[in-house]
């Protein structure tokens, strides 16, 4: 595979600490969910950072395919909670918002986008992950 880009994070403290991009750009106070506290916890960062990502490659998706997808917006719900097993797993649902577009254009978008996006590649198979579709105006 050829490297497009690489970046690394560092965090102190876990839940209760702080990470940290390594080249200083951005640095945040971290917090358990259930702490009350100002800040923000692994999950949420997670479902940012996947928004943002399968935003993009539904932008890029919609291209290969002669859709516009014109004013999309990408919703990532990120659970979190203890497997039978007792370790804990994430459990994901993914909503594109595509206001406008076709029923069967939107499907056949996100199923599309979800084979591109390297975060859906990532997680595939590790965790349970939804698709659902929103095709009224936000």
């Amino acid at each position: 595979m050829k490297i497009f880009y690489k970046t690394a994070a560092s965090a102190t403290g876990g839940r209760s600490g702080t990470a940290a991009l390594d080249d200083g750009s951005f640095s945040v106070h971290m917090v358990r969910p259930d702490s009350g506290e100002a800040g923000v916890n692994p999950e949420q960062l997670f479902a940012l950072g996947y928004a943002a990502c399968f935003d993009s490659a539904m932008e890029l998706t919609a291209k290969r395919l002669n859709l516009d997808a014109a004013g999309s917006m990408t919703t990532i719900d990120v659970g979190i909670g203890q497997t039978s097993e007792g370790g804990y797993a994430l459990d994901l649902d993914i909503t594109a918002h595509l206001p406008g577009m076709a029923r069967d254009d939107a499907q056949r978008l996100v199923e599309a986008t979800h084979q591109v996006c390297p975060y859906s590649n990532a997680t595939r198979g590790n965790i349970d992950v939804r698709l659902h579709i929103k095709t009224e105006e936000v």
